[in-house]
């Protein structure tokens, strides 16, 4: 998996292809997301598109779900 850390900023602009690479997603997907009004924040700068490295981390954590089994195994 792509790592943030090869980024020089913590806040850098990544490119579809970098950004699809960290999310193990396709190009199409994050294209289709965006039409739909769904997936992870993005820039657009003109005809381009870029993604922020943080508003990558901060929506993977987003969809970060707890199953309520580990929940109920943990308080026991």
């Amino acid at each position: 998996m792509h790592s943030l850390s090869n980024t020089n900023e913590p806040d850098s602009l990544l490119t579809e292809a970098q950004a699809s690479h960290l999310l193990n997603l396709s190009v199409r997907t994050l294209q289709a997301w965006r039409g739909q009004g769904r997936g992870p924040r993005f820039v657009r700068a003109g005809r381009a598109v870029r993604y922020r490295s943080t508003d990558l981390v901060s929506w993977i954590k987003e969809q970060t779900i707890t199953p309520t089994w580990s929940a109920e195994r943990g308080a026991r």
